[in-house]
């Protein structure tokens, strides 16, 4: 896995993970991996995948089965777009906006190129 700078590697990891929960890798109810599994698959420290895991334990993606490991929740993917929604909208939307204030873009301009990406690019 390669890391960006500007973001913490635990943070990141659960990115990965959630990822993989999205994609049908991990469906809800099923086992991830152990932690000491997925840090020799990362190539990272242990500590730093706890450190995930316990992440995505505080926001109801993952539980542990005492004895069994981490599993994935029944609502992980519901709670995974919608917290990637909220981030969307709070952080990347915010931005666009005020860059389309300084350019003088139309919300109608904006929508059009939407569409047009969006139809260029379907398989979204």
């Amino acid at each position: 896995m390669n890391f960006t700078e500007g973001l913490p590697i635990y943070v990141q990891i659960a990115g990965r993970l959630c990822d993989e929960i999205l994609c049908g890798h991990y469906p809800p109810e099923s086992r991830v991996p152990s932690t000491r599994e997925y840090s020799a698959l990362l190539g990272v420290n242990v500590n730093t995948v706890v450190k995930s895991y316990d992440l995505l334990s505080q926001r109801g993606v993952l539980y542990n089965k005492r004895g069994l490991g981490c599993f994935v929740a029944t609502d992980a993917p519901e709670r995974i777009m919608a917290q990637r929604k909220a981030d969307f909208l709070e952080k990347h939307l915010a931005e666009t906006a005020r860059e389309m204030t300084v350019l003088g873009i139309s919300l109608d301009e904006l929508n059009q190129h939407i569409k047009q990406y969006l139809h260029q690019h379907e398989t979204l």
